[in-house]
Formats: structure tokens, C-alpha cells, sequence
């Protein structure tokens, strides 16, 4: 593929989009970590490189194409179960939980890349078969276990939310692909007893932060402090915020994790009701757009795809917001090119890439 056919047929709303979102996100750990005694300033110098970094991933994933990686699904598959095995040895164990590995100077969180990389098995697996059937339970065993190997590794660590997040974006692909409702009824009834065997299975601090998030009051000082301060933040912000740099929650440092999982609490304070809806319709815009490409692509698997990518984006959103309003247990989710991280960014540009590309592969086939 030439780069003058890259450049004429990629999708300019979707990048300009994800650019000025990438931009709001930056623009906010600049405020979000300025009153860090240890070179806080720096963190927003970071996410820009590891911005950076991801429109190079973008573009390589366009370059490679989405059918050159598909081809190799199963490849990339196991490279990501080896990295989470990897890190039940080797992790780096922070804030509780053994979830990195040092590559040289960079910390690199391979729960993060099973995303995607659960997005491009499933993709070749159904994009292989018959699309006019709908699935039964037999056919749907294989998906299910390639699911569950992941997200178990994930729940070791031990990451809940991230393991959480790996069934509902392969749910998502599963649904999208379409299943028998009698199938689909089999598959959800054993869940009201997984949950009851999964419980015992979730760390002290895990059970502590559900309970928290039923009962905020019971410990506002203790496990539901995070709860209870994100609120704050976000009511105070009111209609249009307190000003920029100027949020008491995490000037004064009341705000926990301000510049990762609870960066979307700091923007709302700042920048109030107003500023939080420019970002959160920013980001609509953006899985608006991937949905139409989605409904735009001329082959099944470029469909999958962009739909896997798509939840990618939208479900770390969802949740991410829900946690920080009381309306989701906090689980650490961070909110894609707004909370910091360089496993984060470069996930959610690869998944841009891979919408990317079947959007530039749509008009090579259009034109055949």
C-alpha cells in the first residue's frame, strides 16, 4: 500500500477527532499533576510522547493492514498469555497489584494489549465461519476459552476491572457476530453461581471496594474515600468549573490517582459540566464515527474488527465515568487519552489504527 493512498483515503474526522481529545487529556495532567512534589509537570510531557508513540503504532498498523494481522491472530494471541504468565513471575508489584513488566526503563502492562489482542482472535475466528447461522453453545465453546485464559491470568495479578473489561469486549465481539437466544440463555444462566465462587477468589481490598460502593458511608475514610472524594470533585466543578489549575481536590491533593483513574474527576472540577460534556461528546463523536466505519466495511472480518476496536474505546469510557460518579464499583479503569499511561495510549491507538485501516482497505476493495 503506497502512502498517498494511506494519506487520501484515511478517515480525517476520526484522527482530527482523537487528536483534540488526545489534546483536552494533556492539557488536564498539566493541571492534574502540577502541585507533585517529585516533577509532576513531567507526567504531561510523557503522555505527549507516548501520544506520539501511538500515531507511529496507528500508522503502523495501517501499513501492516488489518488482514496481515489477523493472519496472524493466533501468534499474537499467545505472545500476550506468555506476557500476562510473564508477569505473575517477573511482575513489578505496585499499589497492591503485580501488573508490570520492566522492559529496560519502561514499565509495559500487557493486560492492556490483551484487548486488542482478544479483538483480533476473535475476529479470525468468526470471520472464518458461516455469518448466516447463528451460533449454538457447542460452536461458541472455543471463543469462550480463548476469553477466560486471559482474564483469568489478568484476575491473578490480581485486576478485576481489567479482567471484567476482557469479557465484556469479547461479549461484545460474540453478540455482534450473533448467537442463538437459547444458546445465549445457556451461556448467562451459570453466572449468578461463577459470581458467588468468584467472590472468594477477590482480595480483601477487592470485597472492601464493593461493599464501599454500596455503603459509600460506611468507611468514607477507608475503602469508599475514593469514592467519596471523585464526587466531590465533580459536583464542585458545578456549571463551568472552578478555573483551570485552580480544583482544591487535587491542588490540595484530597483526589487519589488524579492523574490515572480519576483524571476525568479533575477535568470536571476544573472545567465543570460544561468542559465534562465537550469531552465526553468528543468521545462519542469518536465511537459514532468507528461505528460507521464498522457499518461501512466490505468484509466481514474488517466489521469485527472495527466493532472489537470500537468496545475498546467505549467500555473503558463507560466504566471509567460510572466509577467516578458512584455509579460503578472503582475498579481502575483509566479513561482512554484522557488518564495517563503509555499501555493505555498506545492500546487505544492501535485500536484507531485498526479502524484505520479497514476504513483505507474499504475503498481499495471498492475500487476492485
Amino acid at each position: 500500500m503506497t502512502g498517498g493512498r494511506i494519506w487520501s483515503n484515511i478517515d480525517w474526522w476520526l484522527l482530527v477527532l482523537v487528536m483534540a481529545l488526545a489534546a483536552a487529556g494533556v492539557v488536564n495532567l498539566y493541571s492534574a499533576a502540577s502541585s507533585f512534589h517529585t516533577g509532576g509537570n513531567a507526567i504531561y510531557l510523557k503522555q505527549l510522547t507516548w501520544f506520539s508513540i501511538g500515531l507511529g503504532v496507528m500508522l503502523a498498523v495501517v501499513l501492516i493492514g488489518h488482514q496481515r494481522l489477523a493472519s496472524l491472530a493466533w501468534l499474537i494471541y499467545l505472545l500476550t498469555v506468555a506476557g500476562l504468565v510473564a508477569v505473575l513471575f517477573w511482575g513489578k508489584v505496585m499499589g497492591g497489584s503485580q501488573r508490570w513488566l520492566a522492559v529496560g526503563p519502561i514499565m509495559v502492562q500487557p493486560s492492556e494489549f490483551a484487548r486488542l489482542s482478544i479483538v483480533i482472535a476473535l475476529s479470525h475466528y468468526f470471520a472464518r465461519r458461516d455469518p448466516h447461522e447463528p451460533y449454538n453453545l457447542r460452536q461458541l465453546i472455543p471463543p469462550l476459552v480463548m476469553v477466560a485464559v486471559p482474564a483469568a491470568l489478568i484476575l491473578k495479578q490480581p485486576d478485576l476491572g481489567t479482567a471484567l473489561l476482557l469479557v465484556i469486549i469479547g461479549a461484545s465481539i460474540i453478540l455482534v457476530n450473533g448467537v442463538r437466544l437459547a444458546s445465549l440463555a445457556l451461556m448467562t444462566a451459570p453466572a449468578l453461581p461463577l459470581v458467588i465462587v468468584g467472590w472468594s477468589f477477590l482480595e480483601d481490598y477487592q470485597k472492601k471496594r464493593i461493599f464501599s460502593f454500596l455503603n459509600p458511608e460506611s468507611d468514607p475514610l477507608g475503602s469508599a474515600y475514593h469514592i467519596i472524594q471523585s464526587k466531590i470533585a465533580v459536583g464542585s466543578g458545578e456549571l463551568f468549573g472552578k478555573g483551570f489549575m485552580a480544583g482544591t481536590q487535587s491542588q490540595l491533593h484530597f483526589l487519589p490517582e488524579q492523574h490515572t483513574d480519576f483524571a476525568f474527576s479533575v477535568l470536571a472540577e476544573e472545567w465543570g459540566f460544561v468542559g465534562a460534556m465537550v469531552v465526553l461528546l468528543l468521545m462519542l463523536a469518536i465511537i459514532i464515527r468507528a461505528l460507521y466505519q464498522a457499518w461501512k466495511a466490505k468484509d466481514r472480518l474488517g466489521m469485527l474488527l472495527v466493532a472489537g476496536a470500537t468496545a475498546c474505546l467505549f467500555w473503558p469510557t463507560l466504566i471509567n465515568v460510572g466509577m467516578l460518579l458512584g455509579l460503578f464499583p472503582v475498579v481502575g479503569i483509566p479513561m482512554p487519552f484522557i488518564s495517563y499511561g503509555g499501555s493505555s495510549m498506545i492500546t487505544a491507538m492501535a485500536a484507531i489504527g485498526l479502524i484505520q485501516s479497514v476504513c483505507i482497505h474499504r475503498f481499495i476493495f471498492a475500487r476492485k
